[in-house]
């Protein structure tokens, strides 16, 4: 019987301490400042890959603006590594306008304030820590 009774306290051990890891997540509050107008949507994305930054995000919301900013919260995201990205769609056309060199013609940015040289931003300089609740500011170039 005494063996008994130590597999269901291993068990429930166990089990709390499971739940415990289970329930390790954070709200991520984004702030938008600096849109030129009020036109149009904030698209808001959230990767938590480095192969898919700024191909598909994990999460990802269209806000918005009041007062040339928005403020987007993504809630109970797992503790981990994270980044941002954002662009203005200021014609309402749900993709990101380019020129024919294929440079955005719309206001954007990232997490970090990272911005691209010859290209887009990088994961590496967009990329940042989610082990507590947190709130970062972008603002559009």
């Amino acid at each position: 019987m005494s063996t008994l009774i130590k597999i269901a306290v291993v068990l429930i051990i166990s089990l709390v301490s499971f739940s415990s890891k289970a329930q390790e997540s954070y709200n991520l509050i984004i702030e938008v400042e600096e849109a030129n107008s009020n036109d149009g949507k904030m698209f808001v994305a959230v990767y938590n890959e480095e192969a898919k930054f700024l191909r598909k995000s994990y999460k990802g919301t269209k806000s918005k603006i009041v007062n040339n900013s928005c403020s987007v919260t993504f809630e109970d995201l797992p503790k981990g590594t994270y980044a941002v990205s954002i662009y203005h769609d200021k014609n309402n056309n749900g993709k990101l306008d380019r020129n024919f060199l294929g440079i955005p013609k719309e206001s954007y940015g990232c997490s970090n304030d990272a911005k691209g040289f010859m290209g887009p931003p990088k994961w590496n300089d967009a990329k940042f820590e989610l082990k507590t609740n947190k709130t970062i500011t972008v603002i559009l170039n």
